[in-house]
């Protein structure tokens, strides 16, 4: 079963994200904030990471260079979920070292697939 750790300070779309991955047989666990993210990244090992960019104590970019440089998980999956515009996510992306970015809100019938999608590239 593939573990997804979920990075996000939105308390709705942690729930809504979780829900999605449970239904498809994901294992999941979340974290509020780039700190916890972090311990949660250490303890859960997951097989990817979906980071919303804009969290309240550090930025998307610090915190995908943290994980980037842990060992053990220096090739986990990244995709950043966000908000921002299609363009300016697409160079955020690139610039962060994500895998692969999903634009929110987030589409319910392809959201899992997505997740799937960029697990089988890794």
């Amino acid at each position: 079963m593939p573990k997804v750790l979920v990075i996000d300070d939105n308390a709705d779309h942690r729930m809504l994200v979780t829900r999605v991955l449970r239904a498809r047989g994901y294992e999941v666990s979340v974290a509020e904030d780039g700190e916890t993210g972090l311990q949660r990244v250490t303890e859960f090992h997951p097989d990817v990471i979906l980071l919303d960019l804009g969290l309240p104590d550090v930025d998307g970019q610090t915190l995908a260079g943290i994980i980037r440089r842990m060992p053990g998980v220096e090739h986990t999956s990244i995709i950043a979920v966000t908000a921002w515009p299609q363009e300016t996510a697409r160079k955020m992306v690139e610039a962060y070292g994500c895998d692969a970015y999903i634009s929110k809100p987030i589409q319910i019938a392809k959201f899992a697939d997505q997740i799937a999608a960029t697990i089988e590239k890794n």
